[in-house]
């Protein structure tokens, strides 16, 4: 049976392709959004409307949502299934979320509850898996720890359209003091600025930039989720980011913590020992491994779901120690899987604290490499949403 995936670059695909592949499924790739990104949707569509004709797929398949894909596969009567591993997504908002061919995946319980009112029969939550057999295969024969404590990511300082604003300086002064206030608050989440943020303050920063995403083909006015996800979302996990790795640094014991990115690190503590970006399908899972303690910070636009790095990190039988996430208690158990802080001072009471306790770190390293193995594999999510189809298929 043909499978057609719809591929842009996304650094999940591939592990998605090997999962389909193991079901039995035959792989057939339109590279047309990996070879050039200025091509008209309209020859997209053209493209894909003969592969379609030519090749008879069970399915369309593609790491997160393209409106023009859903309009395709409605038009020829063909499901679109679409596994979205990026929050936000604004494109899941396009009226094409409609169509009852969409069979859409999302891994933020806070985006499905968003928009599963618009299509409720044809969108799921379904959490994020771990690609176990490459991880596994790519750290077989690494032994040994070269890193204390790690940290891979993104400083988000390149990816921050709100620092490029020019708004009045009573609004952005209101703003960063709600974004200070949001830091405080919860390790997590967006709550306290959206529950304060102003309608004047969204009207600053959408007439700010002429780029700001419009909600003209979009099921309703997104502007209010916007200017929180896009623009005060992603300040806010700049700060963090650069204050999570300066205190860290500064009051870890004996201990060194090696940074890799490939951000700007001119605010970063010179205690902190500044690496370039590591190779995701190479380098960053032998880091993972090689790292008595590894780090993870959720960008703020991600309510209450977990990232793809802390599966990635777990299926590399790294030790994981990452903030407080709603999800976290449905799928994976503190303690035992990984480990958890909810504040900074939290976070750096355990990192010196399994820094002395080797056995102990090393066990819960197991532990979470065994689970995610048994039961939160790329194979496993493809596995449950071939199922959820055809149940409600039948």
């Amino acid at each position: 049976m043909n499978v057609i995936v719809y591929r842009y670059n996304s650094i999940c695909e591939p592990y998605y392709i090997n999962a389909l592949k193991a079901v039995g499924l035959t792989i057939i790739e339109d590279n047309q959004g990996q070879l050039d990104d200025s091509l008209p949707v309209n020859d997209k569509i053209t493209y894909l409307g003969k592969l379609i004709a030519d090749n008879m797929p069970l399915f369309i398949f593609s790491i997160n949502f393209f409106p023009f894909v859903a309009m395709v596969c409605e038009r020829v009567k063909i499901p679109y299934i679409c596994v979205s591993v990026d929050c936000p997504v604004f494109e899941i908002y396009n009226n094409a979320i409609k169509s009852p061919y969409n069979r859409l995946f999302l891994f933020d319980q806070k985006q499905y509850e968003s928009i599963k009112g618009v299509n409720p029969k044809c969108i799921y939550h379904l959490p994020l898996g771990a690609a176990t057999d490459r991880m596994t295969d790519t750290t077989k024969n690494v032994k040994g720890y070269d890193y204390d404590v790690s940290f891979i990511g993104s400083l988000y300082t390149e990816k921050d359209p709100y620092s490029a604003l020019s708004i009045p300086s009573d609004v952005k002064y209101s703003l960063e003091e709600k974004m200070k206030h949001q830091l405080q608050d919860k390790i997590y989440g967006l709550e306290y600025i959206e529950s304060t943020l102003t309608d004047n303050e969204i009207s600053c920063i959408k007439n700010a930039d002429p780029n700001f995403y419009s909600s003209a083909l979009s099921v309703r006015n997104l502007d209010r989720q916007i200017a929180l996800d896009e623009y005060i979302g992603s300040h806010v996990t700049v700060m963090e980011r650069k204050l999570l790795i300066n205190t860290l640094a500064e009051n870890i014991h004996d201990a060194r913590l090696d940074l890799f990115t490939g951000s700007d690190t001119k605010d970063i503590s010179p205690l902190v020992h500044k690496n370039g970006i590591a190779k995701s399908f190479t380098e960053m899972p032998v880091i993972f491994k090689k790292s008595k303690i590894n780090i993870n910070t959720t960008m703020r636009s991600i309510r209450s779901g977990l990232p793809q790095r802390i599966w990635d990190i777990l299926a590399c039988g790294g030790f994981l120690l990452t903030n407080h996430q709603p999800e976290i208690d449905l799928f994976l158990t503190p303690g035992v899987h990984l480990e958890t802080y909810s504040s900074l001072d939290e976070l750096v009471e355990k990192t010196n604290y399994y820094l002395e306790h080797d056995e102990e770190r090393e066990a819960i390293a197991l532990n979470g490499y065994n689970k995610v193995c048994a039961e939160d594999s790329v194979l496993n999510r493809v596995m449950a949403i071939i199922k959820i189809i055809m149940e409600n298929n039948t």
